[in-house]
């Protein structure tokens, strides 16, 4: 991976536009093109963590006007609902042997898609906090909180089942490219495991801030810590049951302490499922809390609060869509 690579950004929300920008401002810069349902301004700007404000000129296309020249690397970054569909949509124009990096929260299309992607296929999970600030231009992100991305491959073989060899070098690659670009990141060879644990975070932060519109970092103050600790309870036992231990230290102490770290990092960010309810789009609640809920049934393990947040979540995109009617 060199700074000659193309990168195609499917899906550019708050996250995709981060990587993008972040990419095509480094130095030497990367050749990046944002592809969305609609077509994005090439003018673009991006506020660093220390409030510094970034004019980023990159291309721009749609689905279903993709460039000509096809890209070196494919980074999907819609939310975890659409991953599937979208990927149908490029898989077509795509060379036989695309490298695809998936974004997505939650642990549902990964195992699908990695057994119908023709190429080398890497998951990355990332802490890194971005938002959209101003949703009237569709021009301007904030990189809201620092964090680590962690990148690997679930397996290591192409859809006929021959080991695909430049898997590990094509994580390295992008680990490097994307630390130098000011996202610090480093391949793991558990990448199923850290998805897992990502998901635990984002269940302990996500559905509770999207329901009270508020940002991470009031997650700290009353009435919400206790909310946030009760989560933690549930998710530790659901996630020992699952046998998967958090990154560092043991059982809940271990969860609770890697879930405010991260709350801490993103305090300023407004998580992505808090931007999606205040947009009005549906949430990725399945693929965050839909894992967790069908493990704890398959436990017999009472998850109480996440089948409240759930339930809340599900009614409030079923009100819109009655009221889109």
């Amino acid at each position: 991976m060199t700074a000659r690579d193309a990168h195609w950004i499917v899906g550019p929300g708050a996250l995709g536009r981060l990587i993008g920008l972040s990419l095509a401002t480094r130095r030497p810069p990367i050749a990046v093109t944002l592809i969305g349902r609609r077509r994005l301004p090439t003018e673009q700007a991006l506020v660093t963590p220390r409030g510094d404000t970034l004019s980023v000129s990159v291309a721009t296309a749609t689905l279903d006007s993709l460039p000509a020249q096809p890209p070196d690397v494919v980074h999907l970054t819609t939310k975890a609902y659409a991953a599937e569909a979208a990927h149908a949509a490029l898989a077509p124009h795509l060379p036989a042997g695309t490298p695809l990096v998936l974004w997505q929260n939650g642990f549902g299309c990964q195992p699908r898609l990695s057994q119908r992607h023709d190429g080398p296929m890497l998951c990355a999970t990332t802490t890194e906090g971005a938002y959209l600030e101003d949703m009237a231009s569709d021009s301007r992100v904030v990189h809201a909180g620092q964090g680590e991305t962690l990148i690997g491959a679930l397996n290591n073989t192409l859809m006929d089942g021959r080991p695909h060899s430049i898997t590990n070098e094509l994580a390295n690659a992008l680990a490097t490219t994307l630390t130098a670009a000011g996202l610090p990141a480093c391949v793991v060879s558990d990448i199923r495991q850290r998805l897992w644990q990502k998901l635990a975070v984002n269940a302990a932060i996500n559905p509770l801030v999207a329901r009270f519109r508020i940002r991470n970092g009031q997650l700290r103050d009353r009435p919400f810590r206790p909310m946030v600790e009760a989560i933690i309870t549930e998710v530790a036992a659901i996630l020992a049951a699952q046998g998967i231990a958090p990154p560092a230290g043991d059982g809940r102490e271990g969860w609770r302490t890697l879930v405010w770290r991260v709350v801490e990092g993103t305090a300023d960010n407004r998580a992505s499922m808090l931007q999606d309810v205040l947009a009005g789009r549906p949430t990725e609640h399945e693929a965050i809390l839909g894992p967790l809920l069908a493990a704890a049934r398959a436990h017999h393990l009472a998850a109480t609060r996440l089948a409240e947040l759930a339930d809340w979540l599900k009614a409030r995109e079923l009100a819109g869509s009655a009221d889109s009617c």
